[in-house]
């Protein structure tokens, strides 16, 4: 599959390891998905770092959840986010800074990318909520990253489609546009035909079933936010191989 790369979006160890045994080429390590990725602990880092074999590992570098507008002391945290992770085996980092105007932050950007020692970067889905998405493109080449994973500013990368084939030739080879968020195998090849995108990103995960035999319903710990706390979503090797099968059939 030289032409294409899989990168997983992975909530957890186990889905790290999952997204390598069905054959992806990359994850994204990162924490709390339903808030959009947070950064994961050091501990997880270390431990993925060191068993990971054929796959690389980017890791994100995101404080919170909510916006990308960030203070001082966030940028702070970032810093030392990737300081600390670069004790281990990186690949590379995902992240993304913005104005309140909407532009992509790159004074802010800078200060997080100065702590970088070559590592592989992209600009995440920050990307979608740019006032200019076009000028957006330019500015993220300019700070020499290496990617930027965007569902073209749509709920979904298929509904993305459109602005995502312009991107695609807007970039003309000086960046890469990952598509993501939505991706399946079943609309994986539509998103690559259409886009002429080469590189894909999503999480492939199902339910996993706790272990727990004695169960309180009527706690929660997110308090008035109510989510399964009896089940884990982990990334399904079967779903990263299914994917992979519909990019590499010959027409």
């Amino acid at each position: 599959m030289d032409k294409y790369k899989i990168e997983i979006c992975a909530n957890s160890a186990e889905s790290v390891f999952q997204a390598q045994l069905g054959g992806a080429d990359r994850v994204e390590l990162c924490a709390s998905i339903p808030e959009g990725g947070t950064t994961p602990s050091i501990g997880e880092i270390a431990l993925v770092a060191n068993d990971l074999k054929n796959t690389k590992l980017h890791v994100l570098i995101r404080p919170r959840g909510g916006d990308f507008c960030y203070s001082t002391y966030e940028l702070d945290i970032m810093r030392l986010d990737i300081v600390s992770a670069q004790k281990y085996d990186v690949d590379g980092f995902v992240i993304g800074c913005l104005t309140p105007e909407g532009d992509v932050d790159k004074e802010a950007m800078k200060k997080v990318l100065k702590e970088t020692q070559g590592e592989s970067i992209t600009f995440h889905r920050a990307f979608d909520m740019c006032r200019d998405p076009f000028q957006a493109l330019e500015d993220i080449i300019e700070l020499g990253c290496d990617r930027i994973l965007t569902s073209g500013q749509q709920p979904t990368a298929k509904e993305g489609i459109p602005l995502i084939k312009k991107l695609v030739e807007q970039a003309a080879g000086r960046i890469i546009i990952m598509p993501g968020c939505g991706i399946n195998p079943q609309n994986i090849r539509k998103i690559a035909e259409e886009t002429g995108a080469t590189e894909f990103h999503f999480s492939g995960r199902k339910a996993m079933e706790s272990p727990m035999k004695y169960r309180n319903s009527k706690v929660s710990m997110g308090g008035t936010v109510k989510i399964d706390e009896y089940s884990q979503m982990v990334t399904d090797a079967e779903v990263v191989r299914a994917a992979i099968k519909v990019l590499t059939i010959e027409k």
